[in-house]
C-alpha cells in the first residue's frame, strides 16, 4: 500500500484586502457561524480570486475580527481577505453587495496596510434603545457609574462565568428618549473575556432592583482604535492606524 500524499501546499496571497460590513434590520439576528457560511457563498459567486489554505481541505483564507453578538445590529464589522490576484478593491466591494442578501451590507473594502486587524479593534461605541422611563434609566447609569465593580455572571461555552461589567466601561449616558425608549450611548474597551452591552445593561438591572420592560435594540456604531486620552475611535482601516 502507498503512503498518503502530502497535501499540496497553496501559494502565499499576493494581496490582502480588509472589508467593513454593517448588519441590519432582521439581519441581526445572524449568528457569526451563519453569516461566515453567507459570506463564503458570496465570495463563490462574486468570483473573488481567493487564496486558500493549505491542508487536505482547503478553504478560503478570510479572517474575521470582532464579530458582534447575535441579535445586536452593527455598522462596523470588520473581516480581511486573503487573494490570490491583485485587484481593484472598488470591484471586489460592488460584487460582493451585490452577492450578498439584504441587511448584510458592504460599506468599504481597502487594501492592508498590514499589521494584525484584531489588534487595531480596542473599543466599540453602541447604542442601546432600552424600554423604560427616562429619570429611572439616569439613576440607573449615575449608579452603574459610580461603583467600582459590578459583577454578573453569563453563560458561555466554558460554563457560567463572572464578569465585571463596570471596569471596561468608558462611557455611558443617556442620548435621548422617545416613549417608551430611552437612548444611551455606551464606550466600551475590549477586554479578555469581553464584556457585551447586555452584559452592562444586567448590571443596571441589578442596580435598580426592577425587571426590564421588554428588549433592548443594541447597535453597534464603531469600534477601531482606541485613544483614551479622547474618548475617540478610530477608523482601523486607516493606514496610519496600522502603522
Amino acid at each position: 500500500m502507498s503512503a498518503r500524499q502530502p497535501p499540496e501546499q497553496q501559494a502565499p496571497p499576493v494581496q490582502r484586502l480588509r472589508v467593513r460590513y454593517a448588519k441590519r434590520g432582521r439581519l441581526r439576528f445572524t449568528s457569526h457561524r451563519d453569516f461566515s457560511r453567507a459570506f463564503e457563498r458570496a465570495v463563490f459567486r462574486a468570483r473573488v480570486p481567493m487564496a486558500y489554505s493549505s491542508g487536505f481541505n482547503p478553504h478560503p483564507r478570510i479572517s474575521y475580527a470582532g464579530a458582534s453578538p447575535t441579535g445586536s445590529a452593527s455598522e462596523a464589522e470588520y473581516l480581511e481577505l486573503a487573494l490570490a490576484e491583485v485587484v481593484d478593491p472598488a470591484t471586489i466591494h460592488a460584487s460582493l453587495s451585490e452577492a450578498l442578501p439584504d441587511g448584510l451590507d458592504i460599506v468599504t473594502v481597502v487594501v492592508s496596510a498590514g499589521g494584525s486587524l484584531a489588534d487595531l479593534l480596542e473599543a466599540s461605541r453602541w447604542r442601546l434603545d432600552v424600554p423604560g422611563v427616562q429619570a429611572e434609566v439616569e439613576a440607573d447609569v449615575a449608579a452603574f457609574l459610580a461603583a467600582e465593580e459590578l459583577v454578573v455572571e453569563r453563560m458561555t461555552k466554558k460554563g457560567l462565568r463572572q464578569l465585571d461589567a463596570r471596569a471596561p466601561v468608558a462611557a455611558l449616558r443617556v442620548v435621548g428618549a422617545e416613549p417608551p425608549t430611552v437612548s444611551l450611548e455606551l464606550l466600551l474597551r475590549h477586554q479578555v473575556p469581553a464584556v457585551r452591552p447586555d452584559d452592562v445593561l444586567s448590571a443596571m438591572a441589578a442596580i435598580s432592583g426592577r425587571a426590564p420592560l421588554g428588549v433592548a435594540l443594541l447597535t453597534r456604531l464603531e469600534q477601531g482604535p482606541f485613544d483614551a486620552a479622547t474618548g475617540r475611535i478610530g477608523d482601523p482601516l486607516d493606514p496610519r492606524a496600522a502603522s
